[in-house]
């Protein structure tokens, strides 16, 4: 009998605990947009790059995206080489040799390329950006910049979020470029009369909407990366036992953000 008195009990608490819990979620999510739209206001702000702003930004800039971008390019072009290899026999194979460079380009260059950026600027500087905003948020370092009359915002939050964004694109366009030489010495070799064929198959692919959908994936990406882990972080009680959760928290967030955008630019352009 006890025992079933707590079963209905639990069960009775059960329909308003699942409200709450789903209130809650969506307020985190709502302040994550809210936060979103806020960081990029004030990004496109020309207000925003005084002299101390611009100082700022210029660091995360050069950490995030220019610091580790010879080697990642690398790292790059030795995968892309791997996948182009992989698509062009597997082409040849099936008898389909003329259309290995398209598949290339919509695989590699529309699809894994940027997706490769965004998680690689995720876990080296997303995570970082996580726990650094965290500790920063349970020491009271934010409301010590509010009694100095400085905006955290402005001054540490929206320089972190422009640094991952200008980290993703840089890092995705690069490595889309260098993909894209690879796959005409993977499909042609080293000879010049490829070229002609080369233009016309990566034009045919990278038509204005599909260029400009690129552009506006690999923004929403490195908006991604910043933005979520930084929300994570200022909505955690101040408390360093919490601290570990907040970084969780905010990295899972942000790969289900990752795939879900993925997931969505496939559907636009497949479906």
């Amino acid at each position: 009998m006890r025992q079933a008195s707590t079963l209905n009990r639990a069960l009775a608490r059960a329909p308003g605990e699942l409200g709450t819990a789903f209130i809650g979620w969506c307020a985190s999510w709502w302040r994550v947009f809210h936060f979103g739209a806020l960081a990029l206001v004030l990004a496109l702000s020309p207000a925003t790059y005084d002299k101390e702003n611009r100082a700022v930004t210029a660091k995360q800039i050069y950490f995030t995206a220019w610091q580790v971008l010879p080697w990642f390019t690398l790292l790059s072009a030795l995968l892309s080489l791997v996948l182009i290899r992989i698509v062009v026999v597997t082409a040849a194979n099936y008898g389909l040799t003329q259309y290995a460079l398209e598949m290339v380009v919509r695989v590699l260059v529309l699809e894994l390329v940027p997706l490769t950026a965004a998680l690689f600027v995720a876990l080296r500087s997303g995570a970082a950006i996580n726990t650094e905003i965290t500790l920063m948020h349970i020491r009271g370092h934010f409301e010590d910049m509010r009694r100095a009359g400085a905006d955290p915002l402005r001054r540490e939050l929206v320089p972190r979020v422009i640094g991952s964004a200008v980290s993703v694109v840089a890092l995705g366009t690069v490595s889309g470029v260098v993909a894209l030489v690879l796959a005409y010495f993977g499909v042609y070799g080293f000879s010049p009369w490829g070229l002609a064929g080369f233009t016309r198959a990566v034009g045919q692919v990278f038509d204005l909407q599909v260029t400009l959908g690129l552009a506006l994936k690999l923004l929403l990406f490195g908006l991604a990366v910043a933005v979520i882990p930084i929300t994570a972080s200022l909505e955690m009680p101040r408390e360093v036992r919490l601290a570990p959760v907040a970084v969780l928290r905010g990295m899972v967030r942000l790969f289900l953000v990752l795939v879900l955008l993925e997931g969505a630019s496939l559907v636009v352009k497949y479906f």
